[in-house]
């Protein structure tokens, strides 16, 4: 039995589209997102810009027209990874009521010659006949990465293929949104930074102090608990990514797990469950933050991650 015989029939019923890889017959699905930028705690300035240049120009086509911009583009999320660049994604579509196309690179990907750019072309296809669409192409540095340091022809013809579809914006791709996300950006290829494939670079940053309490408080939302001061947490967590705060209340809740058999009698989670588990974690984005400083400070020639330094002054990252 194939994978979409096993689909259940609640799911069928809300599957928008489907792309088969005809090596595994994997599915790429697009469905349309509940998710809004109401649900995106923070990130003001990162919801402004893509409100600009995908929000607005949808629902008010007629003010941009005006100024010869239509509705559609591209859009590269980076920064740590676990920050959220997904869920905003999703929260983009949500936005604007569109189909989202979640793509990676091992359902594109085929042993046969020509069969992956072929794969790649056909999402593409099927996201123009499914518009509005976000189509969201995960770890874009896998797929995207610089042409020059690929060994393989193959590889180098998948990037092709993939500006040749992002120069397709510029003519039958309207109403067709792209967002790439990567934890890299400059390891892409310079090609894919040209202007009207992805121009617009959107920083996101781990989450602010109250960001983080709200992230905790989401993630604690329905569990037992004693009373606890989230922002003395969110205080302790600083630099700590989404994923890493969602690490953090499962370590305390495995530590109220543990009391309750122990007791026989359930456990909530308290104030010390999470203070030592913040304790027995370091921010995963720090890494990330040391090599991002290097590229910014040596080789970025235009300035396009002068937003990192920025942010690496004002927080005292070290």
């Amino acid at each position: 039995m194939s994978d979409f015989d096993e689909l259940s029939e609640k799911r069928r019923k809300n599957l928008k589209l489907i792309h088969f890889n005809k090596d595994d017959q994997s599915l790429v699905e697009s469905d349309k997102p509940k998710e809004t930028f109401a649900d995106v705690g923070g990130l003001e300035d990162v919801k402004k810009k893509i409100r600009m240049n995908f929000i607005l120009p949808l629902k008010q086509p007629e003010l941009f027209a005006a100024f010869g911009k239509e509705a559609g583009g591209s859009l590269l999320l980076y920064g740590p990874p676990g920050c959220g660049k997904t869920f905003l994604a999703r929260a983009v579509a949500g936005e604007i009521d569109a189909h989202f196309l979640h793509i990676e690179l091992q359902s594109i990907l085929s042993m046969w010659s020509g069969q992956s750019e072929h794969n790649l072309h056909d999402i593409f296809e099927k996201a123009r006949q499914s518009k509005p669409c976000v189509i969201f192409i995960d770890e874009l540095d896998a797929m995207g990465g610089s042409r020059h340091q690929m060994r393989q022809h193959h590889d180098r013809m998948l990037v092709n293929q993939l500006l040749l579809e992002l120069d397709g914006l510029q003519s039958n791709n309207d109403n067709v949104f792209v967002i790439g996300a990567t934890n890299t950006p400059w390891y892409l290829d310079s090609a894919l930074r040209r202007p009207g494939r992805f121009n617009h670079l959107v920083f996101v940053p781990p989450p602010e102090q109250s960001e983080r309490e709200m992230i905790l408080n989401l993630k604690l939302a329905g569990k037992p608990v004693n009373e606890i001061n989230l922002s003395k947490i969110a205080a302790d967590t600083k630099l700590f990514s989404g994923a890493d705060l969602e690490q953090v209340v499962q370590d305390a809740v495995e530590a109220a797990l543990e009391r309750t058999f122990e007791t026989g009698e359930i456990q909530p989670i308290s104030q010390d469950d999470l203070k030592k588990a913040a304790k027995s974690r370091k921010a995963t984005t720090v890494d990330w933050f040391s090599t991002a400083r290097n590229y910014a400070t040596f080789s970025d020639v235009n300035q396009d991650y002068q937003i990192v330094l920025d942010f690496i002054k004002k927080h005292g990252v070290k």
